[in-house]
């Protein structure tokens, strides 16, 4: 038995006796106990490198505007223009209408755009009322005082001074003047009395006397209007009270 085990452990022995000789004869030397297996391994730093986000090129020109009216894109994403909202203020202020008040673009009140009704009232006694209403398209200017006669006397009765008004009468259209006729003296004082039955109103123009234009022809009732030689007038009025206050 003994004999037996020498044997094994000299056969182990000899063959890696064996083993170590061809390790010495393929070239590779004795192992180093300090090297590696031999086996390269691929370095981290290998790996291809791409640019960051932060690295890319920032030359291109930035075109986004700080200026407000550019800026805030709306939800479509677009930059508002800046020329796109324009507010004018102008106010003008023309005149191409024309001002029928005005002094000059008035005209004067006569039989042609004024209806006339003439009668006489019972207070003050032995006076008459000249009633004119515009009855035309346009603004007009009663001036100064009627100029009366009656059927075909041959004088003109002279206007009472004291009822002059401080402005020329004005009529628009639709408005109505007034003038107070005294036909004679209460006291009888007058003479060369005589009844009427035709009047005719004369109207006078923008300066004493001239021609206003067509004269009127108001009815009379039909016992006539008596009238003498003391038969005064007064200046257009505004107000039928002003009229016969004379």
């Amino acid at each position: 038995m003994r004999t037996s085990r020498i044997r094994l452990f000299a056969a182990t022995g000899a063959a890696l006796a064996a083993l170590a000789l061809t390790a010495c004869e393929d070239g590779t030397g004795t192992e180093d106990e300090g090297a590696g297996t031999g086996t390269s391994q691929p370095s981290a730093s290998a790996t291809t490198d791409t640019p960051s986000d932060s690295a890319k090129d920032t030359s291109k020109e930035d075109t986004t505007s700080n200026d407000p009216a550019q800026a805030g894109g709306g939800k479509n994403g677009g930059n508002k223009g800046a020329g796109g909202t324009g507010t004018g203020t102008g106010t003008g202020t023309g005149t191409g209408g024309k001002d029928d008040n005005a002094p000059e673009n008035r005209v004067s009140c006569n039989g042609s755009n004024t209806t006339v009704d003439a009668r006489p009232v019972p207070r003050p006694v032995n006076h008459m009322l000249i009633t004119v209403k515009n009855s035309g398209s346009k603004t007009c200017d009663l001036t100064y005082y009627p100029v009366l006669r009656f059927d075909e006397m041959q004088w003109v009765p002279q206007p009472i001074e004291a009822s002059k008004p401080q402005a020329v009468v004005t009529l628009a259209p639709g408005e109505t003047a007034y003038a107070g006729v005294l036909l004679s003296a209460a006291d009888g004082s007058g003479d060369g009395g005589d009844t009427a039955h035709k009047l005719t109103v004369a109207f006078q123009g923008r300066t004493p006397n001239s021609d206003g234009g067509p004269s009127a022809v108001p009815g009379l009732p039909a016992d006539g209007v008596y009238y003498d030689s003391s038969m005064a007038v007064t200046y257009w009025q505004q107000s039928m009270a002003d009229a016969l206050t004379y």
